[in-house]
């Protein structure tokens, strides 16, 4: 299957502290990909890389089969959605505001604008009231389907979630994960999440890449690597995060 996103002997250093040594990973296109482990392991490193938030030191991400743009990184962006643990959302903007500002940046009519925020907000279970409310109105739960609606505004071909649906209870998490998937089904894209949650991640992934001290310990098919980890690291590490 084609990679959409590599990373090629990467390297990531930030002062004395060496987070990935000549890395490989290959991200497949139109898979959801769960990047697992523990805190400090370079899981949201690497979404910061896909995205040019952070360089490598050394090696090179390519993404969408070229390396990264050294120039017209907004032009680049405007290709991937990114949706963040604890949502990002402007307070002083209603929420339709919030989800629709890269269309108004994009230059979108407040018709077709108006539209796709419509066509988002079913997908994801939010009533058409909501998006006249302001973010701290809204329950924690709503406010995360908010910002995965943002995410998608644009229609990207990545979609990068970092911890996105933590911090809510579990009947509300499980109610996400379903709209969730229900927006992925309307609208495909390569995702790849973040989470330390590994009942997530075999409920959202069809792709399991396990990280632990900025090394790659196993990437396959999530069931493959759930029943056969391939080292005690792996299934040690399994078992702090169920």
């Amino acid at each position: 299957m084609h990679e959409i996103i590599e990373f090629l002997g990467v390297s990531k250093r930030f002062g004395d502290v060496s987070v990935f040594d000549r890395l490989d990973l290959d991200i497949s296109t139109g898979r959801t990909t769960a990047l697992v482990g523990a805190s400090g392991s370079g899981k949201s490193t690497l979404l910061q890389m896909i995205n040019g938030v952070l360089v490598p030191d050394g090696g090179r991400v390519e993404v969408f089969g070229s390396p990264l743009p050294e120039g017209r990184l907004a032009a680049f962006r405007r290709r991937i959605g990114y949706a963040v643990q604890g949502t990002g959302l402007f307070p002083h903007l209603r929420i339709d505001a919030n989800i629709g500002l890269l269309g108004k940046l994009e230059g979108w009519s407040d018709a077709k604008l108006a539209d796709r925020i419509v066509e988002l907000t079913e997908l994801m279970g939010l009533a058409p009231e909501l998006t006249r409310r302001y973010p701290h109105e809204l329950s924690g739960g709503q406010q995360q389907r908010v910002g995965i609606c943002r995410a998608m505004l644009l229609r990207p071909e990545i979609l990068l979630l970092d911890e996105p649906f933590s911090g809510v209870d579990p009947l509300t998490r499980d109610e996400i994960h379903e709209r969730f998937a229900e927006l992925m089904r309307a609208e495909p894209v390569t995702v790849v999440l973040v989470t330390h949650d590994l009942q997530e991640a075999m409920r959202l992934a069809s792709e399991l890449v396990v990280l632990d001290d900025g090394r790659v310990l196993q990437a396959d098919a999530v069931r493959k690597v759930v029943e056969r980890p391939a080292t005690e690291g792996v299934a040690r590490l399994f078992e702090r995060l169920q």
